[in-house]
């Protein structure tokens, strides 16, 4: 077992089905996406795990073997139709988001450090994930969408609040960038106006907090995640909006 719920082959398979759905999504004649699109329209970041168990239930294949084969032949293709395309094309993706087309294949880069470090851990096994690898999913998967739309992806129950909370984000990896949090809708600024924090912040040890692997203490303790500002107590309700699954 690998979580609580899904062994090394579910996982394995889980990623490849993601690839799969990636080849379709960067095709000019884009096909299934593997779910009912109503199902992938009204996703949120909280409802991501019922996607998953809808795609997974209807995927049985689980030798190990063939899904890696199947994984490779998938990246491969989906490199190969974007060789030449342009990264800043915007595709439609979950709840109604739109990401470039950099942005997904950020996305599949960070499927396979997370996912990666999960059967790593459950096996007892090293691994790396370079940073300059994982900054590209804060840098072009999370600001990408939020700088074309994020749709219905971070949508809560939570009622919007008035007050404003700016966030500076900087990492060596990352351009420097400002999101903010305004009434319930999330947006990405350049640097330069007031802000309420500062996050300084390691790409590696971000998203494995972001994705719950890791705690904040422990990253707080390490040094990997330092936050400063004027206003720091205003990142939990930041962070109660602008989340991962």
């Amino acid at each position: 077992m690998v979580t609580a719920d899904w062994t090394v082959a579910d996982t394995v398979a889980h990623v490849g089905l993601i690839a799969k759905m990636y080849t379709t999504l960067v095709r000019s004649d884009t096909g299934s996406v593997l779910a009912p699109r109503e199902q992938v329209g009204k996703t949120t970041v909280d409802t991501v795990s019922v996607l998953n168990a809808l795609v997974l239930r209807d995927f049985p294949e689980r030798d190990i073997g063939v899904l890696v084969k199947g994984l490779l032949t998938d990246i491969d293709d989906v490199l190969r139709v974007t060789e030449e395309a342009d990264p800043a094309t915007p595709l439609p993706w979950l709840g109604g988001a739109k990401v470039p087309l950099a942005g997904v294949l950020a996305h599949l880069v960070n499927e396979f450090q997370i996912h990666g470090w999960d059967i790593a851990r459950a096996l007892k096994l090293p691994w790396a994930m370079p940073p300059g690898d994982a900054a590209l999913f804060f840098d072009l998967f999370l600001v990408g969408m939020l700088r074309n739309d994020v749709g219905h992806l971070l949508d809560t129950d939570e009622p919007p609040r008035d007050r404003r909370i700016a966030v500076a984000f900087r990492s060596p990896y990352t351009a420097p960038v400002v999101l903010v949090l305004h009434r319930g809708r999330v947006t990405a600024e350049d640097p330069g106006g007031p802000v309420d924090v500062r996050i300084s912040f390691d790409p590696a040890a971000m998203n494995l907090m972001l994705f719950h692997r890791v705690g904040n203490l422990r990253s707080a303790v390490t040094r990997k995640i330092v936050v400063s500002g004027p206003r720091p107590w205003l990142l939990p309700a930041f962070l109660r909006v602008v989340r991962l699954p």
